[in-house]
């Protein structure tokens, strides 16, 4: 790892601070607006929806939405522009999809999972990716199942431990390969350390790995191209970065991997303008901005003539300790470039501007 030196290092400036009265887990950017969302678990148990509005150096409330269930995640990439449709995931296991104009009925439910959702994804909604509008949902019931919100109460995809296997919480889902109507792949990370490649459109496992840790995110740099890259974090303070362009027929995606601290890695987010690009948000409440550097060639031969990857390198851009608490939420403003809202364990959320991202 090589870290960047001189003045042309991005800074990252807290730019607003805002106190919670409960437990923040998610954090969001409503797309193609100056709006935020925070979802959390309220000290009575019940769930919360509020949505700020950024006005210079302060966030103003606009709306608080109270649900029965405490909210684990939430996504808008299964929705159009137009609509802006939120799919969130609880602590019961239901996933529901609300129109943020009038909340008080979800436009979709079904009830997901035997037990809470740890973590969502959407794909092909903003324009983003190919195919139908799906939402893919991870539980610890062990299970990963995908959705067509256009269609009633039954999975498209449900992968599931086969008979005889231990079931594994699953942590971490994320969406990939969505470059056209047939493609799409979902990543799925749990808390053995394992990482699960599902083929949507074979409907089968293409590749897993152990990275000795449980897996808190995982990402891919962009979900509607060809499968590039991979990011994983772990609960050691690790991150692994797999190169997605070569698949070994033994030894799979060649990867680099890098501890960035001794506590958690809870999330990895890409910079929407540049995929190779990403933060890391850590348990001792700071933030790691990383960049990949692609090796001179991606792949060679090896000595039995199959294609193998090679993979890069990564320097540290710039490191932030905004928090005494972890950091568990993440997202990046997909029409500013820079802007990047957290939300922390301290229950404060933060709207940072990552500065000089033009230079590197």
């Amino acid at each position: 790892m090589s870290a960047a030196v001189g003045a042309e290092r991005p800074q990252v400036v807290s730019h607003v601070q805002q106190a919670l009265s409960y437990t923040v887990f998610d954090c969001k950017w409503v797309p193609r607006s100056a709006r935020l969302l925070c979802l959390g678990s309220a000290a009575r148990g019940t769930g919360i929806v509020q949505l700020y509005e950024l006005h210079g150096a302060r966030l103003e409330l606009l709306r608080e939405i109270e649900k029965p269930k405490p909210i684990k995640c939430g996504t808008f990439g299964a929705t159009s522009l137009q609509q802006r449709y939120l799919a969130t995931g609880d602590f019961d296991g239901n996933l529901n999809i609300w129109n943020l104009e009038a909340p008080e009925i979800p436009v979709y439910s079904v009830k997901g999972h035997k037990e809470i959702i740890n973590s969502i994804d959407g794909v092909g909604g903003l324009g983003i990716g190919e195919g139908a509008p799906e939402i893919v949902t991870g539980s610890r019931d062990g299970t990963v199942k995908v959705w067509d919100p256009r269609q009633n109460d039954t999975p498209v995809a449900n992968m599931e431990p086969v008979q005889g296997e231990s079931k594994r919480d699953c942590w971490t889902v994320a969406f990939g390969n969505a470059y056209n109507q047939e493609e799409r792949v979902v990543c799925a990370g749990y808390d053995n350390g394992d990482i699960k490649l599902f083929d949507l459109k074979n409907m089968s496992l293409r590749w897993e790995t152990n990275i000795k840790n449980g897996v808190c995110s995982v990402e891919f740099d962009r979900k509607d191209i060809n499968m590039n890259k991979l990011v994983a974090t772990s609960l050691e303070g690790k991150f692994h970065v797999f190169d997605m362009r070569t698949q070994h027929p033994t030894k799979g995606f060649a990867s680099v991997s890098e501890k960035a601290q001794k506590s958690t890695i809870w999330q990895v987010r890409h910079l929407p303008q540049n995929r190779d690009i990403f933060m890391t948000s850590g348990g001792s409440g700071s933030l790691h901005l990383w960049k990949y550097q692609y090796p001179a060639q991606r792949s060679k031969k090896d000595s039995e003539g199959s294609e193998m990857g090679v993979a890069g390198s990564l320097s540290l851009l710039q490191n932030v300790t905004l928090s005494t608490q972890p950091i568990s939420s993440l997202d990046w403003s997909p029409d500013k470039k820079g802007l990047c809202v957290c939300g922390a364990f301290d229950q404060t959320v933060r709207v940072l501007i990552v500065t000089k991202l033009n230079k590197i």
